[in-house]
């Protein structure tokens, strides 16, 4: 292919009808002013998307436009050019065609770009137009940090030698950054960033260092290192953490905050002692890109109605279940962040912050003081607040004091560890809790789970096996035979595993006047029967079989949510 002509970007929309002059004007007047690049500037300002300009500088130019979620690509070609030019020219090698290298980029009009590119891959190249948010992410996935995870580690490992070393002494010295052990630990940071990744574990075993990542809920290996690194590694992180570098027999709990591409990831780290040496956990929390709202979590709009309805009551216990790990925080924030304003004082008691907030009063609970949930809770009511989060209703205090606030006229929400919203007033009656208090404090239970998406690039139908079909016609009937079933075959942009992403799955029981009656009755299946009724079929277990039904979970991931709440 020629080299490309320099064409101008504004005159190009114009001709094709999708910019006025006066939006050119407008967006010029932005450039000079900001210095940002004139496409991001049109886009930023709502004038045309990034789609649009991709597919108007594809048409003005005679290449084609490859929409990068649909393209299955080879990372072994998109590593032939360096990840700085990669990033630098917003560009991924897309294929070899001998003579040539298709290479798709975001700016086909960057002369400068073009010949770098040929340069760097000693071959004529061909041009495709790719969007630049699409060609980013690629980059981000392909351009992992494994190999060079591996190499730090050697590098640890022949550092270390046969010697023992000091690492309280290395702490104090100023030039640590260029520490192997300091690199290998930024680079696992980095790559667990890239990939999404919710928890870092950093395992011994016999002979050996496994470092696992857990995505979208499911661990997956990042990389094998000699058992020699564990030490150092764990020794440095309890530094970071302000643990105690001397207890090595006993668990330790801490965190810190660490920066990673420019953004801030609260690290909360868990160390424990095992057979081959500590084993560290540590969960990520990125506060960036975080959407803390009820419409933006996955529930269902007639929930999300009802949900927000009871969450602006001014007063009652409105409860979250579920097991670890199924986003119960982050549905108690996204209403807290709704119901944030300057006319209600909000107090959150909580072990350990997860998210932080503005204008709200967040209190860590400290077992090690005695700064117990019941003794925080108690000081948190007299601080005269409208809206009290309890991180978890843990014992029969916790709950009684919760309940006693949420009758006199506070609004408490808070969590419990259960499987079904029908099954919780009864477990805080198992917790010692009257039958009075429960009926007359709580206003309703949300009952929730996380299940993975189908991973968009690689949806394909299938025909589900016969266990599956044999549950699938269990919830749906006849129906279950006309109805077309996905799941994803795998791809460069899910690694493989043909998920990306999870979404929540949820069932809503209002505490009505029938249910509160129902508690209120000895015979607890009687509550059920009742609870049920109002539930209308609208569970976790229905929830999952519609999210198959339309495509955006396997029968897999609804088996399993229903294999949880059978148990």
């Amino acid at each position: 292919m020629a080299r490309p002509e320099k064409i101008r970007l504004g005159e190009v929309l114009i001709s094709q009808k999708l910019l006025s002059e006066d939006q050119l004007n407008q967006a010029l007047a932005d450039q000079k002013r900001t210095g940002r690049k004139l496409g991001r500037v049109f886009v930023e300002n709502g004038f045309v998307t990034e789609e649009q300009i991709s597919g108007a500088l594809a048409r003005q130019l005679n290449i084609p436009y490859i929409t990068l979620k649909f393209y299955n690509i080879n990372a072994e070609l998109v590593r032939l050019l360096p990840e700085t030019a990669a990033r630098r020219f917003r560009a991924l090698v897309l294929e070899d065609r001998r003579e040539t290298m298709l290479v798709g980029v975001s700016d086909p009009t960057d002369l400068f770009a073009y010949d770098e590119i040929a340069r760097l891959l000693k071959k004529g190249v061909e041009l495709a137009v790719v969007n630049e948010t699409e060609v980013l992410g690629a980059i981000d996935r392909i351009y992992r940090r494994t190999e060079q995870i591996t190499d730090f580690a050697r590098e640890v490992e022949q550092d270390l030698g046969d010697t023992s070393i000091d690492f309280g002494a290395l702490a104090a010295n100023p030039g640590l950054e260029e520490a192997p052990i300091v690199k290998l630990l930024q680079s696992v940071f980095d790559d667990a960033a890239q990939v999404r990744a919710s928890d870092i574990h950093i395992e011994p075993q016999d002979g050996r260092l496994a470092i696992r990542f857990r995505i979208d809920g499911v661990l997956h290996l990042q990389t094998e290192a000699d058992i020699k690194v564990a030490t150092p590694l764990a020794l440095r992180l309890k530094l970071m953490a302000d643990l105690d570098i001397s207890e090595k027999r006993l668990p330790q709990d801490g965190r810190f905050a660490v920066k990673v591409r420019n953004q801030r990831i609260d690290v909360r780290i868990s160390t424990m002692p095992t057979q081959y040496g500590e084993s560290v956990v540590m969960r990520l929390l990125s506060q960036v890109g975080m959407n803390l709202r009820l419409d933006a979590i996955g529930m269902p709009p007639r929930i999300v109605e009802r949900f927000r309805a009871i969450v602006q009551r001014p007063n009652g216990l409105v409860l979250v279940t579920g097991p670890t790990g199924s986003g119960k925080t982050t549905t108690l924030y996204s209403a807290l962040s709704e119901l944030n304003s300057v006319e209600k004082k909000l107090i959150t008691v909580e072990d350990p912050v997860e998210y932080r907030l503005p204008g709200i009063n967040q209190v860590q609970v400290n077992d090690k003081i005695d700064l117990s949930f019941a003794r925080v809770l108690r000081s948190a009511l007299r601080q005269d607040p409208d809206i009290v989060l309890v991180g978890e209703m843990r014992d029969q205090e916790t709950a009684q004091i919760g309940l006693r606030a949420a009758m006199t006229g506070h609004l408490v929400l808070s969590t419990l560890h259960t499987n079904s919203a029908a099954s919780t007033p009864l477990r805080l009656m198992d917790m010692g809790v009257p039958r009075y208090m429960v009926g007359g404090s709580l206003q309703a239970v949300l009952a929730q789970r996380l299940v993975r998406v189908i991973c968009e690039s690689c949806t394909t139908a299938y025909r589900p096996t016969p266990a599956e079909l044999t549950w699938v016609l269990q919830e749906l009937g006849e129906r279950a035979v006309s109805t077309q079933f996905f799941h994803g075959k795998g791809c460069s942009h899910c690694n493989g595993t043909g998920y990306r992403g999870r979404t929540g799955v949820y069932e809503l029981l209002e505490m009505t006047r029938a249910v509160t009656e129902a508690a209120n009755h000895p015979d607890p299946s009687h509550f059920l029967k009742v609870a049920h009724a109002e539930m209308e079929g609208e569970t976790l277990r229905r929830h999952g079989v519609s999210l198959a039904v339309q495509g955006r979970t396997t029968i897999a991931e609804a088996m399993r949510i229903s294999n949880q709440l059978d148990d």
